[in-house]
């Protein structure tokens, strides 16, 4: 793993060898990186935490928007990225439809709340879904509830403070935190009327995950977008004739603050 290593000259690379970029607004979207790892270990990536203006879920569109233009811009031209995986939910909203007018060439992943696999998954039809003020209030998301209405009944709970907290690796906010949010989306378990699946809406959220299993329940599921997201990313770099086939991969690590920090929690989370 690599910290702000310099890349290779771009003219030496071939277009198979350049890395995948990755950006969030902190180290939230590392818990996609990890899914990608998993999925693409032979690939090189580059992972942005753009942790000087974390969390963008409590910011407004149009500065989210100019941050993922220029966070997406400087990883073209600093390090010839190859594709571009927009780990955030809120960037993803505010700002996805900008990044593919502005680089039509480019394969782009966004993510979004997995409500879909939480409608094919859940009994009850009761679906708890945790995510940023700006990622419920978006036109994106409104979108997506709207077309799973009839699947299932989804019950939207705003988690103010928790990417922060988790961002700041406060083990007790978190707890507190993870303890609100999970009593003020309802009863869970298994039978008529309970929740079956929590929907983890932010890519901060699955760092707080034991907690939540734990407030949940053991019949409860989790639900996250990882692992979505890095076969999606898969899939559309064989479509390009992108797929590194061969060699183990690594990681190069940058953020606009907080680098020794933004290393010190993916060795932790990557246990790399």
């Amino acid at each position: 793993m690599r910290a702000g290593a310099a890349a290779a000259p771009i003219g030496s690379i071939t277009s198979a060898d350049r890395p995948i970029g990755v950006f969030d607004s902190g180290v939230g979207g590392l818990s996609v990186l990890r899914a990608l790892r998993a999925e693409l270990p032979q690939e090189d990536f580059v992972y942005f935490a753009d942790s000087g203006n974390a969390p963008y879920g409590e910011r407004d569109d149009a500065f989210v928007a100019q941050r993922s233009q220029a966070i997406a811009q400087q990883l073209r031209e600093e390090h010839g990225i190859k594709a571009l995986v927009v780990a955030c939910n809120t960037a993803t909203a505010a700002a996805v439809h900008l990044l593919r007018a502005g680089h039509p060439g480019l394969p782009l992943v966004g993510v979004e709340p997995a409500l879909k696999p939480a409608a094919a998954r859940s009994r009850t039809r009761r679906i708890a879904v945790l995510a940023t003020r700006g990622t419920l209030a978006s036109a994106k998301f409104a979108a997506l509830h709207a077309s799973l209405r009839d699947e299932a009944e989804f019950l939207l709970q705003p988690c103010d403070g928790l990417a922060a907290a988790i961002e700041a690796d406060d083990a007790t906010k978190i707890r507190a935190l993870c303890e609100e949010y999970t009593r003020a989306s309802g009863r869970f378990g298994s039978k008529n009327g309970q929740i079956d699946s929590l929907v983890l809406g932010c890519t901060h959220y699955p760092f707080a995950a034991n907690h939540f299993a734990e407030l949940a329940g053991p019949e409860v599921a989790l639900i996250e977008t990882g692992e979505p997201v890095a076969r999606q990313t898969r899939r559309l770099l064989g479509a390009a004739g992108l797929l590194r086939t061969q060699g183990v991969g690594s990681i190069t690590l940058q953020a606009s603050a907080g680098q020794a920090a933004l290393h010190a929690t993916a060795t932790r989370w990557l246990g790399r």
